[in-house]
């Protein structure tokens, strides 16, 4: 196809700009070198309009087709930042920050998006309106929603709004989605144990907190096991099991416990904070003690829209081959703040095949540089099939 080819020319240059990202991680919000890289380019490029700052770092360009009688605007997001995570990947374009690295490959997903901007920018070849969007912190911060809060999407008047991800596992360029829920919310929860320390030879005398809360834990599964349906998914991960003292002989007064909770529905999820909630406070109970749960709402699910799937899924058929393209993967555990574009507006989120290498926000992981030309091509597809020019 004419755009693979194009891009296949331009594989060289975006690289180089993958592998200068890749060298220069930033983490959360603070990706004033990344966006001020993609300002430049932009500007470069041509496009009609560039915004810094929004969602505070931020970065939102807009290209116009050769014609706007459609009036159809489309939003097309990647994201800017890293993770702070020692990098052992052993390549020649490593992270220059100790504690930092994108093991996530952020740096592609702005790379390919970058190389669809320039490219529009060139042809134009479409009738309406094209939004780039560049996202910080989405490792955590929250950056999808700020930009959504920030007005974006009313500002640039989106109509629909896509997302991509690579995915190591899945064979290079082949696409995977599914309508509805594709990641799940990713809630959290804290639960301060407290009871009555003491000598740890005299425990009679005291309320083992430790105790209490290994109890907590066990019961924490039952959640899954016997409160949900079998046929749902939920997931309770305690992540973090820290006593107030770290003596041989000393029987904490405190103990804190971390984890997280995924769920695919608002019901599960409503279900899963409520139940967190009353076995750590009755469990505590029942030894005598007394738990604290701080529950905190993280992102939403991610749930694709039915037409823009099925737009999203023909457009990567013709991008990858009909063989090279699932509509029904099961639904991942993890989360992406993507979902607050997605409840802004209708829209489709994609996984795309990295290829064999390790997995995500593993020290190992880099970005496989030949996606480069197959994820530039079904940006650029995505505009001129769904806008095609008059």
């Amino acid at each position: 196809m004419p755009k693979i080819n194009r891009f296949a020319e331009m594989h060289q240059e975006i690289t180089a700009w993958r592998r200068d990202l890749h060298e220069n991680p930033e983490l959360g919000f603070d990706v004033e070198r990344t966006a001020g890289v993609v300002a430049d380019k932009l500007k470069e490029f041509g496009v009609d309009s560039i915004e810094t700052g929004v969602g505070r770092t931020g970065v939102v360009a807009v290209i116009k087709g050769k014609q706007n009688t459609s009036g159809k605007v489309i939003a097309m997001r990647a994201d800017m930042d890293a993770l702070p995570i020692l990098e052992s990947s052993g390549v020649a374009h490593s992270s220059k920050t100790d504690g930092k690295m994108h093991a996530c490959g952020h740096d592609g997903h702005t790379a390919m998006l970058l190389g669809a901007a320039k490219y529009l920018a060139e042809t134009r070849n479409f009738d309406g309106t094209v939004v780039v969007i560049f996202q910080p912190a989405e490792e955590g911060g929250g950056g999808g929603k700020e930009m959504v809060d920030d007005g974006m999407m009313d500002k640039y008047g989106v109509q629909e709004v896509y997302g991509m991800h690579n995915m190591p596992g899945l064979p290079l360029g082949e696409f995977a989605t599914r309508v509805g829920p594709l990641m799940a919310a990713t809630d959290t929860f804290t639960i301060h144990v407290e009871g009555l320390g003491g000598h740890a030879a005299m425990p009679a005398g005291c309320i083992d907190t430790t105790l209490v809360a290994s109890h907590i834990v066990v019961a924490l599964q039952s959640i899954v096991a016997r409160n949900t349906d079998p046929l749902e998914s939920v997931v309770i991960s305690v992540t973090s099991f820290e006593t107030e003292s770290k003596a041989f002989n000393v029987i904490p007064q405190r103990v804190e416990i971390r984890g997280t909770c995924r769920t695919l529905t608002d019901e599960n999820r409503q279900m899963a904070a409520k139940k967190v909630q009353l076995i750590a406070e009755n469990t505590a109970i029942a030894y005598g003690a007394k738990a604290v749960v701080d529950y905190e709402l993280g992102y939403p699910v991610t749930s694709n829209h039915g037409k823009q799937t099925e737009i999203a899924a023909q457009v990567a058929r013709d991008v990858a081959g009909e063989n090279m393209v699932s509509t029904d993967t099961p639904p991942v555990m993890g989360g992406e703040d993507f979902s607050y574009m997605l409840e802004s507006r209708p829209g489709a989120f994609v996984f795309v095949g990295n290829g064999d290498t390790a997995n995500l926000h593993h020290p190992d992981y880099d970005f496989n540089d030949d996606l480069i030309p197959i994820g530039c091509s079904y940006w650029s597809r995505l505009a001129e099939t769904q806008m095609p020019a008059r």
